[in-house]
């Protein structure tokens, strides 16, 4: 190749655009060279966004931040989402993250729901604010400056303050320490050997045996009553078909009329007996009647005084007489 005018300009001239394009990249300016759509997002605060700093969806580029301005107290960070595969919905919200401590901050956007549609050009989508890691750090510090004060004063003379005391209280209540011990590990041995009242309840099968049996029963006891619960409400539901006695004193209205019929005529017979009509009535209600029976009586039994005083031979001559 000749080392002509023509060629050493050709050169420079390849290399000034690979340099600008690079350029371009690295400050995201390629990026108004591309189709897209511009949204829009208010911050309290932007944690050293810049224009040209990425804009990530799911972690993935989807566009670069356009434009930073103030409006209404807060910072309106203009987005250029460039990613025709991107959907950012009305329902999607924004927020600025980084990558690592001393990374690089982005816009990440949510997907959001469903049921949000497409945001259109210049929307506005709502953000949520992420910890300032400056206030972390100072918040850190503090705590770390806290603690280092705490073992500052925990010197060799204040420990000997604090464990002093408490060596102490063990050397007097050695001997009850020593006794709660020594009761402890009886009353436990009793127990594994199974003696008392513990240790019988712990080893002793025969407590086992019982309650199971007795759950047995109790579980034989519900069986019988689900038993007799079953036959109840067949025979309940026996009496509701009509079935039997009980269910045709209950469904037959041949039956409820013919008894409410004889209570009629049983009513009206004992108005008649209380009213004195008929030989009962008549019975029951004149007292002619009884007197006539009450004298009755009284012959009889004089009559039978006289039989009593002639006499066996008297008696059989006077039937005699009448007889012939």
């Amino acid at each position: 190749m000749k080392n002509t005018l023509e060629t050493r300009l050709g050169v420079f001239i390849a290399l000034a655009v690979v340099a600008s394009a690079i350029i371009l990249e690295m400050i995201g300016g390629i990026e108004f060279f591309k189709g897209g759509t511009n949204i829009q997002a208010r911050f309290n605060s932007i944690l050293d966004l810049k224009k040209g700093d990425p804009v990530k969806m799911a972690g993935v580029p989807i566009g670069r931040v356009n434009d930073i301005a103030f409006a209404d107290d807060k910072v309106l960070v203009t987005m250029r989402i460039t990613d025709p595969k991107a959907s950012v919905r009305t329902s999607s919200k924004a927020s600025i993250k980084f990558t690592g401590l001393m990374g690089q901050n982005y816009v990440a956007i949510e997907f959001g729901s469903g049921k949000g549609a497409p945001a259109g050009p210049d929307f506005e989508i709502t953000t949520y604010e992420q910890p300032d890691m400056s206030m972390l750090m100072t918040k850190l510090e503090a705590v770390a400056g806290g603690i280092k004060k705490m073992t500052d004063n925990f010197s060799d003379s204040n420990l000997n303050d604090l464990i002093l005391p408490f060596t102490d209280f063990l050397k007097e209540s050695r001997p009850r320490i020593m006794g709660i011990l020594t009761n402890t590990e009886y009353v436990t041995a009793q127990i594994r050997a199974g003696t008392g009242t513990v240790g019988k309840l712990i080893n002793d099968d025969t407590l086992y045996t019982s309650a199971m049996a007795t759950v047995t029963n109790l579980s034989n006891t519900a069986t019988d009553i689900q038993d007799t619960v079953k036959a109840a409400k067949a025979v309940v539901a026996d009496i509701g078909a009509g079935k039997g006695t009980l269910g045709k004193l209950t469904h037959d209205e041949q039956l409820y009329t013919e008894t409410t019929t004889a209570i009629t005529n049983l009513k009206e017979i004992l108005q008649k007996i209380n009213q004195g009509q008929g030989s009962v009535g008549k019975i029951v209600n004149d007292d002619s009647l009884f007197s006539n029976a009450k004298m009755t009586l009284q012959k009889l039994d004089k009559a039978t005084e006289g039989l009593e005083d002639q006499g066996p031979l008297s008696v059989l001559g006077l039937l005699a007489n009448h007889l012939f």
